[in-house]
Protein backbone atom coordinates (compact mmCIF):
# COMPACT_ATOMS: atom_id res chain seq x y z
CA UNK A 1 0.00 0.00 0.00
CA UNK A 2 3.32 2.71 0.88
CA UNK A 3 4.42 0.98 -2.67
CA UNK A 4 1.36 2.19 -4.23
CA UNK A 5 0.84 5.40 -2.21
CA UNK A 6 4.32 6.99 -3.34
CA UNK A 7 3.66 5.81 -6.90
CA UNK A 8 0.69 8.10 -7.26
CA UNK A 9 1.93 10.99 -5.68
CA UNK A 10 5.48 10.66 -7.33
CA UNK A 11 3.42 10.41 -11.10
CA UNK A 12 0.96 13.79 -9.74
CA UNK A 13 4.00 15.93 -9.14
CA UNK A 14 5.66 14.93 -12.06
CA UNK A 15 2.67 15.31 -14.75
CA UNK A 16 2.03 18.73 -12.85
CA UNK A 17 6.11 19.84 -13.34
CA UNK A 18 5.52 18.87 -17.35
CA UNK A 19 2.69 21.07 -17.37
CA UNK A 20 3.92 24.01 -15.59
CA UNK A 21 4.89 26.78 -17.88
CA UNK A 22 8.62 28.63 -17.35
CA UNK A 23 8.48 32.39 -16.99
CA UNK A 24 12.32 33.10 -16.93
CA UNK A 25 12.12 36.97 -17.48
CA UNK A 26 13.34 39.65 -14.84
CA UNK A 27 12.16 42.97 -14.97
CA UNK A 28 14.47 45.93 -14.75
CA UNK A 29 17.10 43.68 -14.23
CA UNK A 30 20.26 46.27 -14.91
CA UNK A 31 18.60 48.24 -11.98
CA UNK A 32 21.09 48.96 -9.34
CA UNK A 33 20.41 48.43 -5.26
CA UNK A 34 21.00 51.47 -3.64
CA UNK A 35 21.31 54.15 -6.77
CA UNK A 36 18.86 57.10 -7.68
CA UNK A 37 16.87 56.76 -10.68
CA UNK A 38 15.31 60.22 -11.61
CA UNK A 39 11.47 60.66 -12.98
CA UNK A 40 9.00 63.06 -13.86
CA UNK A 41 6.90 64.23 -10.55
CA UNK A 42 5.30 67.06 -13.22
CA UNK A 43 3.51 64.42 -15.31
CA UNK A 44 0.17 65.82 -16.45
CA UNK A 45 -2.28 63.93 -18.02
CA UNK A 46 -3.44 65.37 -21.74
CA UNK A 47 -6.92 66.13 -22.99
CA UNK A 48 -8.17 64.25 -26.03
CA UNK A 49 -11.33 63.75 -27.62
CA UNK A 50 -13.81 62.00 -25.88
CA UNK A 51 -12.32 63.10 -22.17
CA UNK A 52 -15.07 63.64 -19.73
CA UNK A 53 -13.73 66.80 -17.31
CA UNK A 54 -15.53 67.32 -14.31
CA UNK A 55 -14.58 71.14 -13.73
CA UNK A 56 -15.61 73.12 -10.77
CA UNK A 57 -15.22 76.68 -10.16
CA UNK A 58 -15.20 78.11 -6.67
CA UNK A 59 -14.36 81.87 -4.86
CA UNK A 60 -14.62 83.86 -2.03
CA UNK A 61 -17.74 84.79 -3.13
CA UNK A 62 -19.49 81.58 -3.42
CA UNK A 63 -22.39 83.22 -5.46
CA UNK A 64 -20.36 84.58 -8.01
CA UNK A 65 -19.42 81.01 -8.82
CA UNK A 66 -22.82 79.58 -9.54
CA UNK A 67 -22.67 80.22 -13.08
CA UNK A 68 -19.59 78.61 -13.83
CA UNK A 69 -20.77 75.26 -11.94
CA UNK A 70 -24.23 74.97 -14.27
CA UNK A 71 -24.22 72.57 -16.68
CA UNK A 72 -27.58 72.62 -18.95
CA UNK A 73 -29.52 74.89 -16.61
CA UNK A 74 -30.30 78.71 -15.58
CA UNK A 75 -29.75 80.47 -12.62
CA UNK A 76 -31.15 83.66 -11.66
CA UNK A 77 -29.95 87.35 -10.18
CA UNK A 78 -31.78 88.93 -7.24
CA UNK A 79 -32.48 92.58 -6.69
CA UNK A 80 -29.75 92.45 -4.37
CA UNK A 81 -27.34 91.08 -6.86
CA UNK A 82 -27.22 87.85 -5.50
CA UNK A 83 -27.03 84.51 -7.42
CA UNK A 84 -28.67 81.29 -7.09
CA UNK A 85 -29.29 78.14 -9.22
CA UNK A 86 -32.56 77.86 -10.48
CA UNK A 87 -34.62 74.89 -9.01
CA UNK A 88 -34.89 73.34 -12.15
CA UNK A 89 -31.47 73.36 -12.73
CA UNK A 90 -29.62 70.40 -13.79
CA UNK A 91 -26.38 69.58 -12.11
CA UNK A 92 -23.82 68.64 -14.20
CA UNK A 93 -22.87 65.18 -13.62
CA UNK A 94 -21.00 63.45 -16.50
CA UNK A 95 -19.17 66.34 -16.92
CA UNK A 96 -18.38 68.35 -19.96
CA UNK A 97 -17.39 66.53 -23.15
CA UNK A 98 -14.32 67.22 -25.61
CA UNK A 99 -15.90 67.11 -28.52
CA UNK A 100 -14.73 65.83 -32.18
CA UNK A 101 -13.44 69.95 -32.50
CA UNK A 102 -11.40 69.42 -29.40
CA UNK A 103 -13.73 71.94 -27.62
CA UNK A 104 -16.02 72.06 -24.51
CA UNK A 105 -18.93 74.16 -24.40
CA UNK A 106 -18.64 76.07 -20.82
CA UNK A 107 -20.74 78.73 -18.93
CA UNK A 108 -20.80 82.07 -19.44
CA UNK A 109 -17.39 81.43 -21.30
CA UNK A 110 -18.81 79.29 -24.43
CA UNK A 111 -16.67 77.17 -26.45
CA UNK A 112 -13.40 76.62 -24.98
CA UNK A 113 -10.35 74.37 -27.23
CA UNK A 114 -8.41 72.42 -24.76
CA UNK A 115 -7.56 68.92 -26.73
CA UNK A 116 -4.00 68.52 -26.63
CA UNK A 117 -3.60 70.96 -23.21
CA UNK A 118 -2.37 69.37 -19.95
CA UNK A 119 -4.70 69.45 -17.08
CA UNK A 120 -2.65 72.44 -15.30
CA UNK A 121 -3.04 74.76 -19.02
CA UNK A 122 -6.89 74.14 -19.16
CA UNK A 123 -6.89 75.23 -15.51
CA UNK A 124 -5.57 78.31 -16.75
CA UNK A 125 -6.92 78.89 -19.54
CA UNK A 126 -10.30 78.95 -18.02
CA UNK A 127 -9.22 80.86 -14.54
CA UNK A 128 -7.55 83.38 -17.44
CA UNK A 129 -10.93 83.64 -19.64
CA UNK A 130 -12.95 84.28 -16.31
CA UNK A 131 -10.45 87.32 -14.88
CA UNK A 132 -10.44 88.63 -18.49
CA UNK A 133 -14.41 89.28 -18.24
CA UNK A 134 -14.63 90.63 -14.92
CA UNK A 135 -16.53 87.95 -13.72
CA UNK A 136 -14.49 87.20 -10.33
CA UNK A 137 -10.86 87.79 -9.04
CA UNK A 138 -8.56 84.69 -8.12
CA UNK A 139 -10.57 81.97 -9.08
CA UNK A 140 -10.03 78.27 -7.87
CA UNK A 141 -10.59 75.93 -10.96
CA UNK A 142 -10.43 72.27 -10.22
CA UNK A 143 -10.42 69.54 -13.06
CA UNK A 144 -10.71 65.79 -12.78
CA UNK A 145 -11.19 63.10 -15.66
CA UNK A 146 -14.83 61.22 -15.35
CA UNK A 147 -13.48 58.34 -17.91
CA UNK A 148 -9.55 57.90 -17.85
CA UNK A 149 -9.30 54.28 -20.00
CA UNK A 150 -6.76 52.29 -21.54
CA UNK A 151 -6.43 49.00 -23.22
CA UNK A 152 -3.82 46.22 -22.62
CA UNK A 153 -3.52 43.50 -25.25
CA UNK A 154 -1.30 40.79 -26.03
CA UNK A 155 0.04 37.99 -23.54
CA UNK A 156 -0.76 39.30 -20.18
CA UNK A 157 -3.36 38.03 -17.87
CA UNK A 158 -6.77 39.25 -18.50
CA UNK A 159 -7.37 41.54 -21.69
CA UNK A 160 -9.21 44.35 -21.43
CA UNK A 161 -10.02 48.15 -20.78
CA UNK A 162 -9.45 49.35 -17.33
CA UNK A 163 -10.00 52.33 -15.88
CA UNK A 164 -8.22 54.76 -13.67
CA UNK A 165 -8.95 56.97 -10.59
CA UNK A 166 -7.38 59.89 -11.32
CA UNK A 167 -4.84 60.48 -14.12
CA UNK A 168 -2.04 59.06 -13.37
CA UNK A 169 -0.84 55.26 -14.28
CA UNK A 170 2.48 54.01 -15.24
CA UNK A 171 2.97 51.66 -17.70
CA UNK A 172 3.89 49.02 -14.92
CA UNK A 173 0.81 49.37 -12.88
CA UNK A 174 -1.02 48.68 -15.96
CA UNK A 175 0.72 45.55 -16.92
CA UNK A 176 0.09 44.57 -13.04
CA UNK A 177 -3.49 45.40 -13.49
CA UNK A 178 -4.18 43.39 -15.96
CA UNK A 179 -2.67 40.25 -14.70
CA UNK A 180 1.62 40.53 -15.44
CA UNK A 181 2.82 38.79 -18.00
CA UNK A 182 2.18 35.36 -19.62
CA UNK A 183 4.94 33.02 -19.59
CA UNK A 184 4.75 33.64 -23.73
CA UNK A 185 5.52 36.64 -23.57
CA UNK A 186 8.01 38.43 -25.22
CA UNK A 187 9.31 41.19 -22.46
CA UNK A 188 11.79 43.15 -24.66
CA UNK A 189 8.46 43.81 -26.73
CA UNK A 190 6.09 45.87 -25.06
CA UNK A 191 4.89 48.59 -27.31
CA UNK A 192 2.10 51.71 -26.61
CA UNK A 193 0.29 53.18 -29.10
CA UNK A 194 -1.07 56.61 -28.29
CA UNK A 195 -3.14 59.43 -30.36
CA UNK A 196 -0.79 62.26 -30.81
CA UNK A 197 -1.50 64.96 -33.10
CA UNK A 198 -4.43 63.15 -34.89
CA UNK A 199 -2.25 60.18 -35.57
CA UNK A 200 -1.34 57.19 -34.28
CA UNK A 201 2.24 56.33 -33.02
CA UNK A 202 3.80 53.11 -31.70
CA UNK A 203 6.39 53.48 -28.89
CA UNK A 204 8.52 49.49 -28.21
CA UNK A 205 9.87 49.13 -24.25
CA UNK A 206 11.77 46.31 -23.40
CA UNK A 207 10.84 46.04 -19.64
CA UNK A 208 14.10 44.69 -18.63
CA UNK A 209 15.71 47.70 -18.97
CA UNK A 210 15.93 50.91 -17.04
CA UNK A 211 15.22 53.12 -20.35
CA UNK A 212 11.32 52.21 -19.57
CA UNK A 213 12.12 54.76 -16.99
CA UNK A 214 12.81 57.72 -19.91
CA UNK A 215 10.00 56.52 -22.15
CA UNK A 216 7.45 59.38 -23.11
CA UNK A 217 4.89 56.61 -22.64
CA UNK A 218 6.24 55.32 -19.03
CA UNK A 219 2.83 57.28 -17.71
CA UNK A 220 -0.25 56.30 -19.98
CA UNK A 221 -2.35 58.71 -21.17
CA UNK A 222 -6.30 58.48 -22.30
CA UNK A 223 -7.24 55.78 -24.41
CA UNK A 224 -3.22 54.51 -24.77
CA UNK A 225 -3.33 50.78 -26.06
CA UNK A 226 -0.54 48.61 -24.49
CA UNK A 227 0.45 45.33 -26.68
CA UNK A 228 2.19 42.68 -25.16
CA UNK A 229 3.78 40.44 -28.54
CA UNK A 230 3.77 36.61 -28.03
CA UNK A 231 7.22 34.66 -28.95
CA UNK A 232 7.27 33.41 -32.49
CA UNK A 233 9.26 31.10 -34.30
CA UNK A 234 12.58 30.47 -32.15
CA UNK A 235 11.16 31.07 -28.70
CA UNK A 236 8.08 29.01 -29.57
CA UNK A 237 10.15 25.90 -31.10
CA UNK A 238 12.32 26.06 -28.00
CA UNK A 239 8.84 26.01 -25.59
CA UNK A 240 7.74 22.89 -27.58
CA UNK A 241 10.85 21.53 -27.35
CA UNK A 242 10.91 21.91 -23.62
CA UNK A 243 7.12 20.73 -22.59
CA UNK A 244 8.04 17.24 -25.31
CA UNK A 245 10.89 16.62 -22.97
CA UNK A 246 9.89 16.91 -20.09
CA UNK A 247 6.63 14.94 -20.75
CA UNK A 248 9.02 12.37 -22.07
CA UNK A 249 10.92 12.31 -18.90
CA UNK A 250 7.73 11.82 -16.55
CA UNK A 251 6.63 9.18 -18.89
CA UNK A 252 9.71 7.32 -18.54
CA UNK A 253 10.36 7.59 -14.82
CA UNK A 254 6.58 6.74 -13.99
CA UNK A 255 7.01 3.85 -16.41
CA UNK A 256 10.32 2.94 -14.33
CA UNK A 257 8.60 3.21 -10.98
CA UNK A 258 5.61 1.36 -12.02
CA UNK A 259 7.61 -2.14 -12.96
CA UNK A 260 10.01 -1.29 -9.78
CA UNK A 261 6.18 -1.34 -7.49
CA UNK A 262 4.95 -4.52 -9.40
CA UNK A 263 8.64 -6.03 -9.32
Amino acid sequence: MNKQIFLASLIAILLLSSCASRKDFVYLKDMETGKKYPFSEKYEAVVHCDDRLDITVSSKNPELAIPFNIYGGTFKVGNDGSVTADATTRVNEKGYRVDVDGNIDFPILGKLHVEGLTVGEVTELIKRRIEAGNYMKDPLVSIEFLNFRYTVLGEVGRNGTFSVNGDRITLLEAIANAGDLTAKARIDRVAVIREVNGERQMYMHDLRSIDVFKSPCFYLQQNDIVYVEPKYKKKDREDRGWQIMTTVLSLVTATCSLLWVLK
